[in-house]
Parts: C-alpha cells; sequence; structure tokens
C-alpha cells in the first residue's frame, strides 16, 4: 500500500470513529445532564414516597401527583433508565424505593391508567430483579385492568362518566388513544401466566381503537365516546388536541408506539401497518417544524378546525411544541424500524434519531438548569384547559431516556 492510500485510509477509520463519537456524545451528554437535575430531585423528595414528581411550577416548585394518579410510575422508571446507563447503585436503590412505593396501585381500578403506573415502574423494575413479587404485583395490575374492559364495547374504558370538553355532552364510556398505552401490561401478563385471556382483551381493544380512532389519512381522535349498553359509536372527540377534528400530537405519539408494541407481541401486519401509517402522519405532516419537535396539535388555529373552548390565536408568539411528543414517537419509531427493511427501515430509524438529537440540544434540554429538577423542556401537557404549557413533564424525561437507551442498544 502506498503512503497517500494509507493516510487516506487512516482518514476515512478515524473519521469513522469521530463520527461514532459524536453520535454517542448525544446520549451521553443527555444522562449526564440528568444526574443532577435528578440528584436534586431524589434530595428534595426524600423519603416521603406520598408525592410523585410531575412537573415544574411557574411559582418554582414541583407539582406533585398523588399514588392513584396516572404519572406515577414515569419517576421510578426514570430511576431505572438511569441504573441501566450509568450502572450505578445509587440509582437502583431510589428506583427500587419508589417502585416499591406503588405495591398498593395494583388494585386501582378508577381509571385506565395502571399500564402506565405499574409497568413503567415494575415492569423495569423485573428487568433487574426477576423477584416473584414484582411479578405477582404485575399480574394483578392486569387483572385489575380487566375490570375495565366491556365485551359489548370491545375495549377499555378509559375515564369514568364525564362531561365533553365545552360540556357539550356526555361521555358515558369514553375510550382515549393514550389507552394503547396499558396493552403492554396485559401481554405481559398472558405470556407469564400462559392465559390468552389478558392478550385477546388486548388485541380486541386495538382492533377497536384501530377502527374507530383513526381517520383514512391516519391522524387520530383522542376520545371516542361509546354506548355501553350497545357498544355503537356516539361522538369521536378531542379533550387536549385543538378541535375534534384535529390530531394532538401527543395522541398521535401514543397511537404509534402502542400499536407498535401490539404488533411485537401478535406479530399481526394489521397492526404493524398502522404504525408505519401513523408515523408517516406524524413525520409527513406540513406542520411538523424542521427539527422534527411537533406542535402540540398538528392543526392550531386550521381553517376548518373549530375548538370547543375559548382559543386565542394572539396568545403565543410561536405555538408551543410539544417536545413529550417527539420523545414518545422517537423511542417508538426506533421499535418500528427493527420491523421493517430496506427505505422504509431507514426512514423511520433516521427519523427517530433526528428528533432525539434535536431534543439533546440545548434548545430541549435542561442544560442551563432552567428548573432544577426535570431533563426536557418545553411540553405541552392540555394547552385548552390552560394547564402546563411550556412546562418539564416527567413522562417526555421517561420516555426520552427509553429512547436513548434504545439507540445505544442498536448501535452496538
Amino acid at each position: 500500500m502506498s503512503k497517500i492510500k494509507f493516510l487516506l485510509a487512516l482518514i476515512v477509520v478515524f473519521s469513522f470513529i469521530a463520527l461514532k463519537t459524536k453520535d454517542e456524545d448525544f446520549v451521553k451528554r443527555s444522562f449526564d445532564t440528568a444526574a443532577p437535575l435528578y440528584t436534586s430531585l431524589l434530595n428534595l423528595t426524600g423519603d416521603n414516597f406520598k408525592n410523585y414528581p410531575h412537573s415544574f411550577l411557574p411559582n418554582g416548585t414541583v407539582k406533585y401527583y398523588q399514588i392513584d394518579e396516572w404519572t406515577g410510575g414515569f419517576w421510578p422508571g426514570s430511576l431505572w433508565y438511569m441504573y441501566e446507563y450509568t450502572k450505578d447503585e445509587k440509582w437502583k436503590t431510589a428506583a427500587q424505593k419508589w417502585t416499591n412505593s406503588l405495591e398498593s396501585n395494583q388494585f386501582n381500578a378508577n381509571h385506565h391508567d395502571i399500564g402506565f403506573m405499574m409497568y413503567c415502574s415494575y415492569g423495569n423494575a423485573i428487568r433487574f430483579d426477576n423477584s416473584p413479587k414484582y411479578q405477582q404485583i404485575l399480574l394483578q395490575s392486569a387483572k385489575t385492568l380487566t375490570e375495565r374492559y366491556s365485551p359489548i364495547v370491545g375495549s377499555i374504558k378509559s375515564w369514568n362518566q364525564r362531561k365533553s370538553k365545552g360540556d357539550i355532552n356526555t361521555w358515558e364510556y369514553p375510550v382515549i388513544m393514550d389507552n394503547m398505552m396499558n396493552l403492554e401490561l396485559l401481554f405481559y401478563a398472558s405470556k407469564v401466566t400462559k392465559d390468552n385471556t389478558y392478550k385477546n382483551i388486548a388485541i380486541k381493544h386495538a382492533e377497536q381503537t384501530m377502527k374507530n380512532h383513526l381517520r383514512t389519512d391516519y391522524g387520530s381522535y383522542h376520545v371516542v365516546n361509546y354506548d355501553p349498553q350497545t357498544g355503537k359509536v356516539l361522538h369521536k372527540q378531542t379533550l387536549q388536541g385543538f378541535s375534534d377534528e384535529s390530531t394532538w400530537a401527543r395522541g398521535q405519539a401514543w397511537g404509534i408506539y402502542g400499536f407498535t408494541t401490539t404488533y411485537r407481541e401478535t406479530k399481526d401486519k394489521r397492526f404493524l401497518k398502522t404504525a408505519v401509517k401513523m408515523a408517516d402522519f406524524f413525520l409527513n405532516h406540513p406542520t411538523l417544524p424542521a427539527d422534527g419537535i411537533p406542535n402540540w396539535d398538528f392543526n392550531v388555529g386550521q381553517a376548518g378546525y373549530k375548538p370547543d373552548w375559548n382559543f386565542d390565536p394572539n396568545r403565543f408568539k410561536e405555538t408551543p411544541r410539544d417536545a413529550s411528543a417527539a420523545a414518545i414517537a422517537s423511542s417508538a419509531m426506533l421499535e418500528l424500524s427493527t420491523y421493517l427493511k430496506g427505505a422504509q427501515k431507514e426512514k423511520y430509524y433516521n427519523a427517530a434519531v433526528k428528533m432525539l438529537k434535536s431534543l439533546s440540544t440545548d434548545q430541549y434540554l435542561n442544560t442551563d438548569q432552567a428548573n432544577p429538577y426535570f431533563l426536557l423542556k418545553h411540553n405541552t401537557g392540555n394547552l385548552p384547559s390552560d394547564s402546563e404549557i411550556d412546562v418539564p413533564l416527567i413522562y417526555a424525561d421517561y420516555y426520552f431516556l427509553e429512547g436513548l437507551l434504545r439507540y445505544q442498544k442498536m448501535k452496538k
């Protein structure tokens, strides 16, 4: 080999190493940013395992949810991800304590979110400690979730009876897109018990969601309200999106994730197609910003979309983003890419990595400690209700860390 060829070969090798290092830097940078923030949050909460960190309020205090509310599992889940990345026993000890504090939730049948609460906590815990106790808690949680299933409707009831946005009607049997995220708990229960009852409920729920929550363009409704006596669809509406016919960004992300999971557990290509089409809607939508982090709703302020709330188009100079939707979608699309081939595989993988890299920039990552405890900035919880606008949210952190770990494993 000539000296010139040898030097060119060295340049290629070192360029590859530099590129790989740069790629891995955004993962390390994100976890390194999380470490002091979560240490501060652990110091703040101490051993008071009653208040679960949820967000950060404008007055400079942490917003907590209680044990029976939907986001309790994301804090211990995030701690498990910190342990998985760092192997530091400090994070494992904290994750165990916070996970164990949720034990009574295995009997919580008040809403559908037991999958979020228990699988994001105990479902991660059991990966590192295959305790029979953890398994039994997860199985009881799945059993509790099935109590909200109606064979007449073919779906798991999300919320109890409530008024719709704007008090236009009453939701007797509301099912929300978010509910797709609870199915993983049911699939787990069937695998452990060899009882297909759980799996069959999950499949039926996914089928009904596929049938009734999706439009022809694979945008999604947030809420579908059923008649509990007949199973008939009564209303298709939204609670947290811009309008009934708009597509709420986080709801679309929940769907991509939920249908990807359902395909993993069933290998039914109907669910794979649905995940792909929902991902295409997300990525190809003309309002998606260049950095891949969506506005809180894909149709905010557009003609033809009428909100059931008092929308002021002049309130914000720029439409609020929802980093949590990008975090959820990126984690989902990484997994989705593993079930595809060729250009299609690359499309979702590259889109996911782009979102993760955007979230790891100073614009979204809390490198300046704009708040002292949470990792991602610029999330939107429920803008129509004037709640949690441009704030950190614990579930955004959770799915961002999950996505980073999925990316890291796929790179090895």
